[in-house]
């Protein structure tokens, strides 16, 4: 699934295709994805794209009478083409945005568990999807202190607390794992036995690999493709996920894997404490 770098990394592919030009024509190939496609997105031919932002994981096309969301869900991916090279539409290609400057953004999903949304004016955080979400990774309001306080009272693993949107955005299944493992601490302890001191230093390490990854490109999964076509480089650097069974690149201990919250989470049992 693609995670904030990923979608940051796609953000960063359209943007100069797409921000201050015209939509031309959109095609809807279906009327749902995840969820239904609203009406008012079948409208937007004509209207200019005044920015493309990110909010966790949700692509905001912010038009002029309102804001397209989009979320790239399991397998979504944007490509850019030309007119004239365009292919043929297949299976999975449910959207087309034909851009006035001579672009066409297609939009693929294979299992369409993305989604296609409208906010209408000019506040689309307002939006339920997006109004409930906790602070940016990368904003003066996340802090090794929002994390200690958000885990008072909280039976659950840290893994689950750094994964809840409601605490933090965008700390997905993999660069949790890899969070978790630069701060030394083991991804089943109880959020609420964590100390001030080790949650700064998880903070950190969220901020660290996370902006590593969006540097880099975003991790290199299967269905992931970046806007411009080019797949990410990340999953070349990953220290702990996808490694069961593997050295520690720090104490050489076999790298281990066990099921949190019902997802894949590898650690290291000698330095994860």
């Amino acid at each position: 699934m693609p995670e904030l770098p990923e979608v940051e990394t796609t953000r960063r592919g359209l943007a100069p295709h797409v921000e201050r030009r015209r939509i031309a024509a959109i095609c809807l190939r279906r009327d749902d994805l995840r969820w239904p496609i609203p009406a008012p997105v079948r409208d937007v031919a004509g209207e200019r794209v005044i920015s493309l932002t990110r909010r966790a994981k949700w692509l905001v096309w912010q038009l002029e009478s309102g804001a397209l969301l989009w979320h790239l869900g399991m397998s979504g991916s944007f490509r850019v083409w030309t007119p004239k090279g365009l292919p043929p539409v297949g299976p999975h290609d449910h959207v087309d945005l034909a851009m006035a400057a001579g672009r066409v953004i297609r939009f693929t999903d294979p299992r369409r568990f993305g989604a296609l949304l409208w906010s209408p004016g000019d506040d689309p955080l307002a939006h339920p999807r997006l109004n409930g979400l906790g602070p940016e990774p990368f904003s003066e309001e996340f802090s090794g202190q929002r994390l200690w306080q958000c885990a008072h009272g909280r039976r659950g693993p840290v893994k689950s607390l750094i994964m809840d949107a409601g605490v933090v955005v965008g700390v997905g299944n993999i660069y949790a794992c890899e969070a978790l493992f630069l701060a030394g601490i083991h991804p089943r302890r109880s959020a609420s036995r964590i100390s001030l001191l080790r949650y700064g230093r998880l903070a950190a390490a969220i901020v660290d690999v996370l902006g590593r990854a969006i540097e880099e490109g975003g991790t290199s999964l299967r269905d992931f493709t970046a806007g411009d076509g080019r797949p990410g480089y990340f999953g070349q650097a990953l220290l702990v996920y996808g490694r069961e069974g593997e050295p520690c690149a720090s104490c050489g201990g076999a790298i281990r894997r066990v099921i949190i919250g019902q997802r894949s989470t590898f650690y290291c049992a000698r330095c994860q404490r």
